[in-house]
């Protein structure tokens, strides 16, 4: 592990159906992919959708389990795509009436020592376990969708953040469309006052890798959201992100197929 000191990132946002968790899967494995070592925390206990899109849903132990206190931390430790560490919690209504969301500072500590970046998903709007995933944090990166009640609940969830003294480090804008409805970059960020970090595209792609049980950045590596959540996770690491190049052979057989018709 590096000699750096552990980013403890919560992802968060206002309302349910933002792409968080999207977000949160696909910033790990683009942050691993860059050679860090990184560890993604599902702590939405109640709707835990993470183990889900990492095809991790029938993991043994979960992080439930953990909070029981009937497991131990490490084994609920999973490795994903390019060495990224997952914690999924259960998706069982009896493992969340067990669960002691009380017992997460205890594992999020254990984890610090251990990462270079710890990604911990929170739940959605201000709920005791949210704000008990905030207050973990030492800082947060708010997921909005370019509408102005995704930004105004957003700036609910900055409110209660920088009362738990967790900084907020930015925002991403999740599912941008281009359309002229939509609240522009500048526009969110004079609303919410911190930077748009990245915004990611509407892309069918990310769709298509969450029926499959994969990040996009894995399935799709050169759609556009992909190679927007590299350019997030180059951003937080510090590096200059270069996007590969297209295939040349690809673009000509595609305009080839337009013209005639053929493959």
């Amino acid at each position: 592990m590096s000699e750096q000191t552990c980013r403890v990132m919560c992802i968060a946002s206002g309302k349910g159906g933002a792409g968080k968790t999207t977000v949160t899967a696909n910033l790990g494995t683009a942050l691993a992919k860059l050679g860090k070592e990184t560890y993604i925390l599902d702590a939405d206990i109640a709707m835990a959708n993470l183990g889900l899109i990492l095809r991790m849903e029938d993991a043994p132990v979960t992080l439930h389990d953990v909070l029981a206190g009937e497991a131990d931390i490490e084994e609920a430790i999973y490795e994903g795509p390019y060495g990224v560490k997952v914690i999924p919690a259960g998706i069982s209504l009896e493992g969340i009436r067990k669960a002691n969301p009380d017992r997460l500072r205890d594992v999020i500590e254990y984890l610090i020592d251990k990462a270079d970046f710890l990604l911990i998903d929170a739940p959605a709007g201000l709920g005791r376990d949210a704000i008990t995933a905030l207050s973990a944090a030492t800082e947060a990166l708010l997921v909005v969708n370019p509408e102005i009640a995704s930004i105004t609940d957003a700036l609910k969830v900055k409110a209660v953040a920088e009362r738990v003294d967790t900084r907020v480090t930015g925002a991403v804008a999740n599912r941008v469309t281009g359309d002229k409805t939509e609240l522009t970059k500048e526009e969110i960020e004079k609303i919410l006052e911190v930077p748009v970090l990245v915004q990611i595209p509407d892309d069918p792609e990310v769709r298509r890798a969450a029926a499959f049980g994969e990040p996009v950045v894995v399935r799709s590596s050169k759609s556009p959201a992909a190679q927007a959540f590299m350019e997030l996770a180059a951003k937080l690491v510090g590096v200059e992100y270069e996007a590969p190049m297209p295939d040349k052979k690809s673009v000509l057989s595609k305009v080839i197929k337009g013209l005639f018709g053929r493959k």
